[in-house]
Parts: structure tokens; sequence; C-alpha cells
């Protein structure tokens, strides 16, 4: 590359030190030394077989174009910058041939993905970058990412910040063969190490290095999760948002390692403490913990390690000559009578053995042995009962952790869920955990080092011998087991760390995207005793008409009933939304029993119970008060209960994800690794269901990709100056929203294509009548308003999922069947898609309109889904009732049907509407049990379930 790419913003930082588990905080003194697979020599080597002729050769064939045309380089579309961007993934089975070259100027054969670890990523780059130069030329067809047109007008209106590249002109490639790599030569990072970034994230994510080399430069160019995964198909494998998002999370990971690494190299070279040696461990480490255990010893106010004082007695000879030369080896010489540590022959001894212990147990090859050993053998981890806390503890919390007073598991075995409660018992000092390592690995460890790997080159006298056997033996129990224990201690907490963010995730995604109640109004009560149930009523349209308190449970519920009925009568409201707070049971059976005597006749009222967490804290909020400023807090959370079940993604997205409550030990994890992960879902869920932009609020509005708070501000602004907007092209004029950010949102925004039609027939009009004002004046001020409204015509394509920089071929995919721009959503649509597809395939009509199948597929999607189609009603909707059950009506064998309020690793909690949930163990939720819809996807929030009463002790 000719210049340093920009890296991409971090959206999930690595966990700092001082969010790492207490058993990560003591440090042995080993020092660790990685596995060098990085090889920059070879590299350096053969840079120079790129073609250089070629690449002038390039040059020349490009000088032919006119001065307009070299001009327009420098204003790219953004789909052209995405077209040749990248990569693409190939079709069947040829999924390493993406960052392949053509073998007609290359010596290298093609390599399968078994040989990873040969074919070095950067690489293989390398000569992709060097190999397709030579089609620069002679190729103008666009690529099958995004196919370009040409006669586009609306390209020159794009200017990028970075750096302009060249106009690149590729093969036809309708399988997705890729046939040029941009970015450079490599894929540079700001901290070099002495591992190549690409194989490490695969080797981390276990996602393919092609794809992991594509998603690494589509975040350096700030690309949002959701328009990677919806728009960019063919470069990630189809690879899902929750894939996408652990492969940038391990990317952060490494970065951040990159990064104090360079910086601990720094300060150790300012102190005089950077050697060679060291250097080369620092730059091979890749974890945190690792660089923390060879970084620990050269750390301001250590005293060293035993054996860097022994080193400084000067006892490394002696130590070095045991190994390689023990005939002529005289330890009595080294005594000095007045010198601490070498004041007599044991203190020599054990001077030297700590040398040599250290020597063991930074050998690569040692750690190799050990650590294979390990996975070959029975490792267990012990949690018992700490004897402090059975003296002095809180009995609760001590019974809290009843499972895990004499537990023991195999870490190969041991549940995520588990660990996190084994780590919280240890932070609370209630439990002591420890990892049990058989003592035949150590036996067979010290044979192996005595025997094979460090074996004498001479014979050794039998002090010698012993001193040997002890070195070997100190470097296992003092070095080696320590480090062995916390890296699987540390493991086993990353991956259990990981599994609970992507579980709240999960669970916050189904919550989120639960099936709106739309076209009726709604009664929110938040239930209370002493300060009665605050109601409030609100429209189809989320607009509050009435607020009110009621005390249901302080002998005052008949009367109150008369109000409560003509309150419902006169909004012609029928749907009772209950929070499942305080006085949450007696609040749904008082209106269970009014509905049973059917009270509210003729309204045939239904009710159901809401999820309220988080709604107190919302009605103190900002937000709240901007959104309802006359209204007392007490009533604006009732007023948010009702909009939760109106439009959940539209209320929810107001709270903060973790004041939802359906995570799992989600306050002992990393807080920034979590918060980036679930606002990361947000943008994705709002993104996917999309909004209207004419009516959506600003709250929704700045959770789309690529939007924010401030660009979202200056979208509201632009509303209420101009009106509403007429397309998409017109977000290009809100100040703020550069392309990049309209490449990012222009796809997940939607225009009600009725409402823009008679807000353009208005104008029309308005315009009309303004010619026969008399005025000059007012006529000039009406037209120069005016104009650009009349302008701005509509686009059909507006109201669809699909993206501006694909309108061109989804026109032309329109001539090709037949079809009108107008008849989108409707059954003739289907019908002719259907007539072409069966005819050609669907790879064959991609291939037919130059694109790929991901995009076609997309154009279809949009162009056949009826409008105003919304992905939530595949999902449950709320469960509406008219009766209750009580906990007391419960028998063993009846069978229930509530609704998933949480689901973790080990199970779902089900609400069965008795006032406490049931836990359903994961080993009795079977296929079997399963609808036809959830078998395609897993049980998650919101989802129904028949849940069979077994006994009082299994609710929780």
């Amino acid at each position: 590359m000719s210049s340093q790419p920009r890296r991409v913003k971090s959206v999930a930082k690595a966990s700092t030190s001082a969010e790492l588990p207490s058993f990560l905080n003591s440090t042995s003194e080993s020092e660790e030394e990685e596995e060098e697979e990085w090889e920059p020599k070879s590299k350096i080597a053969r840079r120079p077989h790129l073609p250089k002729k070629t690449e002038a050769k390039t040059k020349k064939a490009a000088a032919p174009r006119s001065t307009v045309a070299r001009k327009m380089v420098k204003k790219v579309a953004i789909k052209e910058e995405m077209d040749v961007s990248l990569p693409i993934a190939p079709v069947e089975d040829k999924k390493m041939q993406l960052l392949k070259p053509k073998e007609e100027n290359e010596d290298i054969k093609p390599k399968s993905l078994n040989r990873m670890p040969e074919v070095p990523k950067k690489m293989e780059i390398n000569s992709f970058q060097g190999q397709n130069r030579n089609s620069l030329a002679s190729n103008e067809k666009p690529s099958t990412s995004v196919p370009v047109v040409k006669q586009e007008k609306c390209e020159e209106q794009f200017a990028f910040d970075e750096p302009p590249s060249k106009k690149i002109k590729l093969n036809a490639c309708p399988e997705g063969k890729p046939v040029k790599n941009l970015g450079g030569n490599k894929i540079k990072e700001e901290f070099e190490m002495n591992w190549d970034i690409v194989q490490a994230l695969s080797e981390v994510t276990n996602v393919e290095p092609w794809v992991c080399a594509n998603l690494l430069r589509l975040f350096q160019e700030e690309n949002t999760i959701p328009f990677i995964a919806r728009y960019r198909k063919e470069l990630i494998n189809n690879l899902e948002a929750d894939a996408l998002r652990e492969v940038q999370h391990a990317l952060e990971e490494l970065r951040t390692v990159a990064r104090k690494t360079h910086t601990m190299i720094q300060k150790l070279k300012k102190e005089g403490k950077l050697s060679n040696s060291l250097l080369k461990e620092l730059l091979n480490c890749r974890t945190l913990e690792e660089l923390d255990h060879v970084s620990a010893p050269y750390k301001t106010g250590s005293k060293g390690t035993k054996a860097q004082r022994a080193k400084q007695l000067g006892l490394e000879p002696a130590a070095l000559s045991l190994l390689q030369n023990p005939v002529e080896l005289n330890l009595f010489s080294y005594i000095r009578p007045n010198t601490k540590g070498l004041a007599n022959i044991q203190e020599v001894e054990a001077g030297v053995q700590h040398i040599l212990a250290d020597i063991f147990a930074k050998d690569k090859d040692t750690l190799d042995f050990i650590r294979k050993l390990c996975q070959q053998r029975y490792i267990s981890i012990q949690s018992t009962l700490a004897k402090v806390s059975s003296k002095n503890g809180n009995e609760k919390d001590i019974d809290k952790f009843q499972l895990y007073h004499e537990f023991s598991c195999n870490i190969k075995n041991i549940q995520h869920h588990q660990i996190l409660a084994i780590n919280r018992g240890e932070n609370l000092k209630i439990l002591t955990v420890k990892v049990n390592i058989p003592d035949g690995v150590k036996n067979e460890f010290c044979w192996w080092c005595v025997n094979e790997r460090w074996k004498p080159k001479q014979f050794l006298k039998p002090e010698f011998m012993r001193l040997f056997r002890s070195s070997v033996e100190d470097a296992y129990k003092r070095l080696i087991y320590p480090l062995l224990c916390r890296e699987f201690r540390s493991k086993l907490t990353s991956d259990a760390e990981k599994e609970s963010v992507m579980m709240f995730g999960r669970n916050l995604r189904q919550l989120l995207l639960t099936s709106p109640v739309r076209g009726r109004a709604l009664m929110g009560v938040d239930p209370g005793y002493k300060h009665g149930c605050k109601l409030a009523i609100i429209s189809p349209t989320s607009q509050i008409l009435h607020t009110d308190v009621v005390y249901l449970h302080s002998g005052q519920g008949f009367r109150e009933a008369e109000k409560i009925k003509r309150l419902l009568l006169q909004h012609d409201c029928s749907t009772v939304v209950i929070g499942n707070g305080t006085a949450c049971r007696e609040t749904e059976a008082y209106f269970a029993d009014l509905i049973m005597k059917k009270y509210f006749a003729p309204l045939d009222v239904v009710y159901c119970i809401a999820n309220e967490a988080g709604a107190s804290i919302y009605s103190v909020s900002p937000e709240a008060s901007k959104e309802m400023p006359d209204l007392d807090p007490n009533l604006r959370s009732a007023v948010s209960i009702a909009r939760r079940v109106q439009d959940p993604l539209a209320e929810l997205v107001k709270i903060e994800p973790k004041h939802l409550g359906v995570g799992m030990y989600q306050h002992d994890i990393s807080q920034t690794l979590l918060k980036a992960t679930l606002d990361s879902v947000v943008e994705e869920c709002v993104s996917f269901v999309g909004v209207d932009i004419n009516i959506c609020s600003e709250i929704l509005l700045r959770h789309i990709a690529g939007l924010n708070t401030n660009r979202a501000k200056s979208i509201i602004e632009w509303r209420e100056k101009n009106g509403p907007f007429i397309n998409r092209e017109q977000l290009k004029e809100v100040k703020g929203l550069g392309p990049k950010t309209f490449q990012q949102c222009a796809g997940f925004i939607r225009f009600n294509q009725e409402y823009i039609k008679t807000f353009c027939s208005n104008k029309k009009n308005e315009l009309g009548s303004g010619a026969l004002l008399t005025k000059a004046g007012t006529l000039g001020k009406k037209k120069s308003k005016l104009t650009s409204c009349v302008s701005q015509q509509p686009n059909p394509l507006d109201q669809t999922c699909i993206h501006p920089e694909s309108y061109n071929i989804a026109m032309r995919f329109l001539s090709l069947i037949g079809g009108n721009a107008k008849d989108i959503g409707k059954s003739d649509m289907q019908q002719k898609v259907n007539v072409v597809i069966e005819k050609e395939g669907l790879e064959g009509t991609a291939k037919r309109l130059n694109t790929t199948v991901h995009t076609l597929q997309l154009i279809i999607d949009g162009l056949t889904q009826p409008e105003g189609y919304d992905i939530r009603t595949d999902f449950d909707k709320p469960d509406f009732k008219r009766s209750i059950v009580c906990f007391e009506d419960l028998s063993a064998g009846a069978v229930l049907t509530g609704k998933v309020e949480n689901a973790t690793p080990f199970g779902v909690f089900v609400d069965i509407g008795v006032g406490k949930s049931g836990l359903i163990p994961v080993r009795s939720i079977t296929e079997a049990k399963l609808s036809k819809v959830k078998k395609r996807r897993s049980l998650g929030l919101g989802d129904t379930f028949a849940y069979r009463s077994m006994s009082s002790s299994r609710m929780v």
C-alpha cells in the first residue's frame, strides 16, 4: 500500500487488566516463549518477485483516458469503492481460491485450506495484488460485488475523505471468483508483530483466512456489521451478524495485545532493559496473559526473578556448563564467603538450580510438550468451601453456592455458567478454587526432560545429577505448574464470558424483535399498592390519550372499576398491558375477575403481562423528560409499558440494554465487551427492521447503522425545516452525512410511498396556486421553497431493502421479467419473478445481469415482499389472556403455555402466569417438542412453550 490504511474505530475494546479475574493477578517468575511461525526474511525475499514491469504497463494502458476521466477518479461512487475494495468469495468449494493469483505469472501452486500454516496470508495477498494488474487495461466490466453502470450521473457527487484510489476495471465474475485485491500488497497494521494478524484471527475464530482478510479491510473502511451482513454476503461467506461480531472482538483483542506490546517495548528500551531475546519473546505474545507473563520481571518495582538475581551473581556460566561440559565444572570455585548468595556451596547450588529452572520453563519445545501432555490427561477444576467463609460468612450467600462446596469437573466438560459461578464465589471469598493436574503428568514430564530434551551431553557426577533433577522438578513446581493453571483458568473464563455476552445478545435480539401489536389502542398499567396503579391509554399511533391513577388494592376496587370501564369505552380500548413488577399478580387477578364477569361489555377485553425491567430508570431519564415533559415520572412508566407491547423495538431502544435483565452473570463479565456487544445488537435489530425516516424518533434513528446522535439530530432538523424526505438521495443534503454514512444507512431507511405521493401532490397544488399571487416578492419566495420539493421525485425502490448501489441492477431485472416499479410488493410481481427464475435459474439470471447470487436474491426479496413488510411478524406475539392461574392450582402433570423470559445455556425460564417462572432444563427441550418454526431457529425470548408442572420444587 502506498499509504497506511485507516484503522476501524474500536467497537469492542479488550478487557483491561483491572477487569481480569483475581486468579490472573498473581504471576509466577516464568517467562514463556511463543511459537515462531512468522518468517519475515522469507517474505521480504519474495517481494521482488512481484511483476513490477506489469505495473508499469498498467499505468501506460490507463494513460489514454481523458482529462475528465482522470478527474472522475477522485470522485468515486460509494458502490464503486465497495465493488473493488475486496475479493469476492468463490462458489462451491473454491473458498481458498479467493486470495490466490492466476498461475500465469506465478510459480506457486495453489494450496488447500488443510495446509493453511504453510501459506503465509500476507504472501497470498502480495501475489494476488501483483498478478491482477495485467487485467486493468483489458477488462472494463464491473465487479460482481455491486455492478456499476458508467452512465449513472450520481457518481460525480461523491468524494471520499481518504486518498482516492484508481478506478479499477475488473473481469466479470458471475460465480464470485476474485480478480483483484485492493488496499496494497499486504494488510498492514499499525503495530507489527511476529505473527500475521489474518492468520492469527483465523485460528482464534475458526473462520477461513480469506474471510478474515476481507473482514479486516471492511472494518478498516469503517463498514458497520449490519451493512456487511446484508450487502456484502459474498465477501464474508454469508456469515451471520453474531459471527461478524465475534471476529471483530477477536480483532480488537489482537490489536490491543500488539499496542500494549509495543508500549512495553518502548518502555523497556528507554530503561535499557531490552535485549534481542526479550524483544523476540514480546513480539511473539498473542494474548494479554502471555504479555504479562513475559514482562512481569521487568516492571517497575519488581525485584526480578530468582534466576535473574543468580545471573547477576555470575552463576550463569556454571549452569550452562552443567548442561554442556559438566566434567570441567567446579562449583566450589564460585563460593564467596562475604557475598550473599555465594556464601556456601548450598547457596551456589540453589542459584544454579534457579537458572536451570528458568531455562527449562522458557523453552518452547518444553512448554509445547507439557501442554500436549495435559491435553491427553484428565485435568480437573475443583472448588471447596473456604475455611474463612464457613466461620464468618453470610449464610444466605454461602447457601447460594451450595452446589460448589465440594465440586470437581473435567475442564473439557465444565459448563460456562459453572465457571462464572465458581469465579463469583472465589471473588466473594466463599470458595477456594484450584486446578488439579495429576502427578503422572509431572512424573512423565520430569522423565522426558532428564532423558530426552535436556539430557546432558556428558556423564554427570551423582551430586550434579541430583542438582539436575532438582532443577527440573523446581521448574515444574515453581514456574510451569502455576503457568498452566493460569492458562487453563484464563481460557475457561474467557470462553465463559464470551458465551455469556453472546447469550445476552441473543436474548436481547429476541426481545427487540418481538412482534408488535399494531392497530389498536392499549391501556398500560404500572401496578402498585400504597401509591396506586398508574394508568396510561395510548392510541394506535402511540399518542398519549389519557393518564390516571387508580387504587385497586385499598378497598376502593369497585369504585375504581367504574372509572376503568368508562375510560376503556371512551377510547375504544380492549387491551390491557400489566407490568410484571410489585402487585402484578393482584392487579392481574383484579382484571381477570372483571373480565370473567363480562364487566366491560360490550368490549371484549383481554390482558397480557409485560416485562417492565428498566421502565423506572427510563421514566426519570433525560430522554423521557424531553419526550413527555409535562407528565409525572410515575405515569411515564405506564406509558412505556403500553408502548413495549405496541412497538417493542421503538420503546426498548430508549433503555440501556443491560437494564433489561435478560443476561447471565452480566455483572461479573467485562462491561466494556458487554456494552459494545449489546449496542451492536440494538443497531443490528433496528437496521434490519428498518425505520420510516419521516415519522421515526431521534432515539430510534440514532441506532441505524452509520448514524449517531449528532447525525440523527441533523436529520430531524432537516426534516423539520424542509418537510418530509421524498427519497433516499435527499439524505445527501443533510449536514454531516458524507458518502460513507450514506452508504451505511441508506439501505435501512424506508419511505411510505402513499404518504410521499400525497405530500408531493399537495405541494404541486400549492405551487400552482402560488402562481396566482400578485406580489412578485411573495411569488419568488414561494417558488424557492417549493421548487426543491417538486424537483424531487419518489422512488418506489426506496420502500424496499434494496441498496441504492443496486438500483440499476434492480431496474434491469424488472425489465427482464417485464415488471414495473409500481407493482413492487404485489402478487403479480411474484409470479413474474417465478417465471424467469424457473426458466433460467438464480445463478443463470445473476450471470445474465452481471451480478452475484446474493445481490440478486436481495433484489428479489425487496421486489416481492408486500408493502410494509416487517421481519418481526415471524416472531410470537404477546400472550393475551382472560383468566388467571394461581400457584396453588398447579398439580403434577398439568400442562401450561408460557412465555420464555430468559434463556441460558443450562435451560430456559418460562413465565406461566403464576408469579414464578418455571425452569425447563436444556436436556428436556427436545426437537420433537418444538414447532416447525422453532425447529429452524433456537428457542429464544418471546417464544411460547408448553410447560409440564413436575412439582413445586421445580419452580424458581
